[in-house]
């Protein structure tokens, strides 16, 4: 059976990530494998919005308030991004993240 994310499931990014910020896009070095990962500019938002957890609905919701992109498609775009991010050992989900 596959598990779906949950909105209400809550997502950090990793420690001991070096990030710079250049020009609205991100570049994060992921300290432990030495790759270096690159975010266009909704995806350097996300990243800014999990320096804190919070929950993918928030993040969803926050994405909808400052761009403009269908309700669906946001969804599905935020979600895609932090599956990629939690991946590539740069975010965590907390506890309860599918359902």
């Amino acid at each position: 059976m596959e598990q779906t994310l949950s909105l209400n499931a809550r997502v950090v990014a990793a420690q001991d990530q070096i990030f710079s910020d250049l020009g609205g896009e991100i570049v994060i070095l992921n300290v432990a494998s030495g790759v270096y990962h690159g975010l266009d500019e909704v995806g350097a938002r996300v990243w800014h919005l999990i320096q804190q957890p919070r929950t993918i609905g928030e993040i969803r919701d926050a994405i909808l308030t400052e761009y403009e992109v269908a309700p669906e498609q946001c969804e599905r775009d935020v979600m895609t991004l932090l599956q990629q991010l939690v991946q590539a050992g740069l975010a965590n989900y907390a506890d309860g993240a599918y359902s």
